[in-house]
């Protein structure tokens, strides 16, 4: 999809457990932070506040704290967005087909809020145990540190 709108539903039909109107959706989000979670955008490459960040912990959804990721599966792609080789639980995140941008790519979207993330990309050979880069944008990810 990525096309600027995003569903207020599932891909199954069911609506999301977290739901606001697009008003309140504005209201709880920066301009940059509604951009890119709630019509697709994606931040600028090396501009992001977690792209190189080492700092163990959990990164939540910044629209609806959701947790998505761990540190112990971030690593260093050289892609300038942060990457994770896999989420912290399969139904964390939903994996949706973009034909946006002239090619097919898949989607990544929060499971509990709908908003979007990033996307993933497989066989780019950078050696993780899943072969997979979720390819995340910072500005959709909230760090909780390990204590």
């Amino acid at each position: 999809m990525s096309s600027g709108e995003l569903s207020e539903t599932a891909p199954d039909g069911a609506p999301y457990k977290v739901a606001h109107t697009d008003e309140e959706w504005r209201e709880r989000l920066s301009p940059e932070e509604y951009r890119v979670l709630r019509r697709a955008g994606t931040e600028m490459a090396f501009t992001g506040g977690y792209t190189d960040t080492k700092t163990e912990g959990v990164y939540s959804c910044r629209a609806c704290n959701a947790e998505l990721f761990r540190s112990a599966e971030k690593f260093d792609s050289h892609c300038g967005w942060p990457s994770f080789f896999s989420p912290l639980a399969g139904d964390a995140i939903i994996e949706l087909e973009d034909r946006s941008m002239g090619s097919v790519r898949t989607e990544v979207r929060c499971a509990t809020c709908g908003s979007h993330l990033g996307h993933v990309f497989a066989g780019e050979g950078y050696g993780t145990p899943t072969d997979l880069r979720y390819c995340i944008n910072s500005v959709s990810l909230k760090l909780e540190r390990a204590e």
